[in-house]
């Protein structure tokens, strides 16, 4: 997979993790989100469940280039929850994700040095427990071909490791998949050339696809 300027990473789905520190319970709830309403509504509908809360801190970040960010201690000593929260997550390089730490104060004070480490690794504790995705903006191209050359095209899209999202049969296949927009190119060049230009192409829309990441390193990805 290309590292294309318009890929980003986010969080798998909108997810909840816990953690206890010195008898605090801190919650971290997450959700993907595209726009600054978005975001707002969810740190309501968050403060709402646990209005019983000591501090309802947040912290989002929209946009592939971080165009909107937002913190907030909510109550915490100045600078102790929402900056280290939105630290959190640029240093795991996420997009468009806010972080909502709910704290139920358990009456031990954890100091300053102490609630930035609490609020930063309950947000580190929930991506890792929700997973993480790379959204890769592709472009879906479909090519019709012959049925005798069908085995010779599959065996190439799986050596290829290339999505297919559809196959067609009528009286030619029409193979549906989405590529990599650096990709484009050379993945015509090399069917025209396996399939002595006996192949049509059609160009569609493009999307973002989600593709799994795995690595912890998300700084690099």
């Amino acid at each position: 997979m290309s590292n294309n300027k318009n890929d980003f990473l986010t969080i798998k789905e909108n997810g909840v993790s816990k953690l206890i520190i010195k008898k605090s319970k801190f919650i971290c709830s997450m959700a993907r989100t595209e726009t600054e309403q978005e975001a707002q509504d969810f740190i309501t509908q968050i403060s709402k469940k646990y209005h019983d809360a000591t501090h309802n801190t947040f912290a989002y970040t929209i946009g592939k280039n971080d165009e909107h960010v937002k913190a907030s201690d909510n109550g915490e000593p100045s600078g102790t929850a929402g900056i280290p929260e939105l630290k959190a997550l640029q240093l795991m390089n996420l997009k468009n994700v806010i972080a909502v730490v709910t704290r139920y104060f358990g009456g031990i004070k954890l100091g300053a040095g102490g609630l930035i480490r609490a609020y930063s690794n309950s947000v580190t504790h929930a991506v890792e427990e929700i997973g993480v995705v790379k959204k890769c903006l592709q472009q879906e191209l479909a090519l019709k071909i012959s049925y005798a050359n069908l085995d010779r095209v599959n065996h190439y899209l799986e050596q290829n490791e290339i999505y297919v999202a559809d196959r067609e049969f009528g009286a030619q296949v029409t193979i549906k998949v989405f590529l990599d927009l650096d990709q484009i190119n050379s993945f015509k060049d090399e069917l025209i050339n396996l399939l002595a230009n006996n192949v049509k192409f059609t160009t569609g829309k493009q999307r973002y696809n989600e593709i799994s990441v795995t690595s912890t390193n998300y700084h690099e990805q």
